[in-house]
């Protein structure tokens, strides 16, 4: 196999594992947030890990299909390897994405917080006051000025 022969497989590789991830996270798009990615970053590891197939030439290929082309043919020890390398990849993938969840998860709880806040204001803001409901009642009511030099409505209670 020659360099270009190599670079070509691994572009053909690259283009279909982008497109099954993809596809998987259209899959998982109806799930749970905290269900939804980590299974995301599992696949990602799945289908994007390299193991060293030739140390002599520094050649490698996908982890999985090492992995299934072992089992299913019965040639070779890289399976192990294979595995070893997608279970490491997938220990610091997930440690990473438990430190960006960490960092992120206070970070969102305060947003939600503030817009929550925000909202309420905003309803309070819309809520019609007495005067604007007595004004709505009766066009025609009394509206005076108080001490303070706000006008106010005079309504009168009915007998």
């Amino acid at each position: 196999m020659t360099e270009h022969d190599y670079l070509l497989a691994w572009s053909a590789y690259g283009i279909a594992a982008l497109g099954c991830l993809l596809v998987w996270f259209r899959l998982t798009g109806w799930m749970w947030r905290w269900l939804r990615e980590p299974l995301r970053v599992l696949v990602a590891v799945l289908l994007l890990t390299p193991t060293i197939v030739d140390p002599a030439k520094d050649m490698f290929a996908p982890a999985v299909a090492i992995t299934a082309l072992d089992i299913l043919f019965k040639v070779g020890n890289n399976a192990w390897k294979a595995t070893l390398d997608l279970t490491m990849y997938s220990i610091i993938a997930m440690a990473v994405y438990l430190v960006f969840a960490g960092i992120r998860w206070p970070i969102e709880k305060k947003v939600k917080a503030i817009r929550a806040e925000r909202e309420a204001a905003q309803k309070a803001e819309e809520e019609p006051t007495l005067q604007d409901v007595a004004r709505d009642r009766n066009p025609q009511a009394d509206t005076r000025y108080d001490s303070n030099g706000d006008r106010r409505l005079r309504i009168e209670p009915r007998l």
